[in-house]
């Protein structure tokens, strides 16, 4: 009477691991900016079989999709921890953007495939733009930025961090904490902050890094 779970239970394991490994490989390729592979070659990458490709995904779109998607939301919930600490959403605002600068020395691989994206990566549903859109708008109405169209305001911050991180990538020797700290605190002085304020916000100790 217990074989068919474990049966099942065995069954979703496999299909499991073998949707991650495609997930993996596509990061992979994604990643060196070799969005044209084929799906022979993500499959030979991911050491499946070719057939198994379409039990899990109906395009090679859809899997980098989804490789785009969930590496997004595993940092974007780990932050949305973090950031439940503070209730000044200004500080929510930099404390996130300072973290996220950070990202390139812990986790390369996935910054380069977010930067291979482009700016269309600040126009995805889920990930760190809606969630930075939210905090700017809280920001401005308690009156700690100055009005600004928030789509607007995305696409500046946004450019900013996709730059640093794309600096960070080609120079490995500089200090990726001081210039996110320098990029959160130029973002701030655009949205209205004083000297003094901005400064206050980028100097503060950040929480620990969360791991991935």
């Amino acid at each position: 009477m217990t074989a068919e779970p474990v049966v099942r239970n065995r069954i979703d394991r496999r299909r499991e691991r073998t949707r991650n490994a495609l997930l993996g490989a596509a990061r992979k390729f994604l990643s060196e900016g070799r969005s044209t592979v084929s799906i022979q070659e993500i499959t030979d990458a991911a050491d499946v079989g070719f057939g198994s490709f379409y039990n899990h995904f109906e395009s090679k779109e859809q899997l980098f999709d989804e490789a785009i998607r969930s590496a997004l939301q595993v940092y974007s919930e780990m932050r949305d921890e973090i950031v439940a600490l503070y209730d000044d959403p200004a500080e929510v605002f930099a404390v996130s953007f300072r973290m996220t600068g950070r990202l390139q020395r812990q986790v390369p691989e996935m910054v380069r495939m977010l930067l291979h994206s482009g700016m269309s990566v600040l126009l995805r549903d889920e990930g760190l733009a809606p969630r930075a859109r939210h905090d700017i708008i809280a920001a401005q109405e308690a009156d700690r930025f100055e009005p600004m169209d928030p789509d607007m305001a995305i696409m500046a911050a946004g450019g900013a961090l996709l730059g640093l991180l794309q600096l960070l990538d080609a120079q490995p020797e500089a200090d990726a904490g001081a210039l996110a700290d320098e990029m959160a605190y130029r973002m701030l002085r655009m949205f209205g902050m004083n000297k003094r304020s901005a400064q206050k916000l980028i100097s503060t100790p950040l929480p620990p890094q969360p791991q991935l």
